[in-house]
């Protein structure tokens, strides 16, 4: 049976009424192609304003916006429930704290009308984010830090589409259900799935969002720690969803502890090795600045980088001692909030 709605945009919030609304403004400036869309924003089970922001824009906008509340139970159950109440042959999964650029859905319908069937696209900060988002940002997309496998079309490991901004066929959906159970680590999952199952996955460059990533330094580090675990949980379901790469902030973290002892002994040769990884994190705190033209931007990055490659290194040694070494079940890391 043919559908009307070519594509519908599925998006999880809780108690995110002002990105909510941001995101579904930046939607309205978006150009649109030839085929229809919807947008679906399912409340997992806010508290604040949601619902009314969403009713206020489905009011006036030329596509049409859907309400869907459900108890909290977290984005990837909301997914879901977006996916089942969804019209579109093509479902695309957007971050509430995402904000989408001009040509966001247009580079996505040119990459599937060339026979793309599920795709991801990158994130970046905008002009006017602050600058620990900025700082964030650009950790969370330097080669020195991710080997590249985020945000870019050339990379170390294999791509996986994250849900701040991924996208898939109906019929994938169907042969391979939704988001599982795992707290963190749900969309790599759910992404390997869907490689699995042989469907032509790519990375679309022109995709892009705006990430705002809300966060402070702690809570940065509680996200990266839990990035870390997440990645052990997913090697014990599959083991394809761990490479080399993975395992770099590890090694690194424990190299850094060593040397760090080493020096401070008086060992010279770690010495000069410490002196070197100083002199490259500096050096990336300069490149940060310029690219983006701003001292504090730098001198943030200074902090950000060693905090996200020692947090996601530590979460995942955690992990590794307690389900490989160990043999425990899944360890969760970080519980607090899905959404933070």
């Amino acid at each position: 049976m043919p559908v009307d709605i070519y594509y519908s945009i599925i998006i999880p919030a809780y108690n995110r009424a002002d990105e909510v609304e941001e995101l579904l403004s930046s939607l309205e400036k978006m150009q649109t192609p030839e085929r229809s869309f919807e947008c679906i924003v399912v409340d997992d089970g806010s508290t604040d304003s949601t619902e009314e922001v969403v009713l206020k824009h489905a009011g006036k906008t030329p596509f049409p916006i859907r309400f869907i509340a459900q108890e909290n139970q977290g984005p990837g159950a909301a997914r879901n429930n977006g996916m089942e109440n969804a019209e579109g042959e093509f479902f695309i999964f957007l971050d509430s704290d995402a904000l989408v650029q001009t040509g966001w859905l247009v580079a996505i319908d040119e990459a599937v009308q060339n026979g793309v069937e599920a795709f991801g696209g990158p994130d970046e900060a905008g002009a006017d984010f602050t600058p620990l988002q900025k700082a964030i940002n650009y950790s969370m997309t330097s080669f020195i830090t991710t080997g590249g496998i985020r945000g870019k079309k050339k990379r170390v490991g294999r791509y996986y589409p994250r849900s701040f901004n991924m996208g898939l066929r109906r019929t994938i959906y169907e042969k391979i259900g939704g988001f599982g159970g795992l707290r963190h680590g749900q969309d790599i999952e759910f992404s390997q799935r869907i490689i699995d199952s042989g469907a032509r996955v790519e990375f679309i460059p022109g995709a892009k969002v705006f990430h705002k990533r809300r966060t402070s330094l702690k809570k940065f580090f509680k996200q990266v720690f839990n990035w870390g675990v997440a990645r052990i949980n997913l090697y014990k379901i599959n083991n394809n969803m761990l490479e080399p790469v993975h395992t770099f902030p590890a090694v690194a973290t424990m190299l850094a502890v060593l040397i760090i002892l080493l020096a401070l002994v008086g060992v010279h040769w770690a010495g000069v090795l410490l002196e070197i990884g100083i002199a490259v994190l500096l050096l990336t705190g300069l490149h940060a600045m310029i690219t983006n033209n701003s001292p504090r931007v730098g001198l943030l990055v200074l902090l950000v980088i060693p905090i996200q490659i020692f947090g996601y290194g530590l979460g995942f040694l955690g992990a590794f001692l307690q389900r490989v070494l160990l043999g425990q079940e899944e360890f969760t890391g970080f519980t607090k909030n899905y959404y933070k």
